[in-house]
């Protein structure tokens, strides 16, 4: 049979005893953790709660991938949760700011994006997460449900939800230390990070679907990257079921 782009990929990128590159960790080629766009508007969000709520068990039993959503808005709140549910900052230690979800070398390559639809006192738009401060940055606003919608394979359910989560990769963050066997690693972190928003939607009486199936390019010039240094990976939509 013939090999394939991804049969290839899955090849090349494979560790094998005694043939693993050498040689030191360049720490000063080490790019930034954090993105930040710092003239735009700023949108601080609540402190996110800890303590309480459903149980684990009970998070993980109900999970399901919803696709019909009512008409009803998401409060900030109940964003904020979610945001730090999936990929806050939960300690600090040994200079390294920890977050909700595991990364190969904490190096956290992943950037979370939003396509607001419905969220009490925020403006529809497209908004990005920055980690260090639990905050919004404001980059266009609009209703850019049907936008998504077509990006997302045409699926129309997308647009119907409160808030759409994109998930893009900075690619040199894990590409200066790891090489080639980066790009397996990014994916694997955003899984982690999309379980995380899924199990803690749930927990607050939402649902959620997980989306894989986007034109990518499409996402990328809604969200404004350029797909090549940075570039959508995975979505999740957030509603109420």
């Amino acid at each position: 049979m013939k090999s394939g782009k991804g049969d290839i990929f899955q090849k090349e990128t494979k560790y094998y005893r005694g043939k693993l590159s050498g040689g030191y960790i360049q720490w000063q080629r080490k790019p930034e953790t954090y993105k930040s766009y710092p003239s735009s508007p700023k949108i601080k969000l609540e402190a996110p709660q800890d303590q309480g709520g459903m149980s684990l068990w009970e998070a993980i039993k109900r999970r399901r991938s919803i696709r019909s959503f009512r008409d009803e808005s998401m409060k900030k709140s109940e964003l904020s949760q979610l945001l730090w549910a999936s990929q806050g900052i939960t300690k600090k230690s040994m200079g390294y700011e920890l977050r909700s979800t595991p990364s190969a070398g904490a190096l956290y390559p992943v950037e979370t994006y939003l396509i607001i639809l419905g969220v009490e006192g925020i403006q529809p738009g497209v908004y990005h997460y920055d980690v260090k401060n639990h905050e919004l940055e404001e980059l266009r606003t609009g209703d850019f449900g049907s936008q998504i919608a077509k990006a997302s394979l045409d699926q129309d359910f997308v647009a119907e939800a409160a808030v759409v989560f994109i998930w893009t990769a900075i690619f040199e963050r894990s590409k200066w230390k790891y090489g080639e066997r980066a790009y397996r690693y990014v994916y694997l972190d955003a899984g982690h990070i999309a379980q995380n928003l899924a199990l803690a939607a749930i927990s607050l009486g939402m649902g959620t679907c997980q989306v894989a199936a986007l034109y990518d390019d499409e996402v990328n010039r809604i969200i404004d990257v350029d797909g090549v240094e940075e570039s959508v990976l995975y979505m999740t939509v957030v509603g109420r079921p």
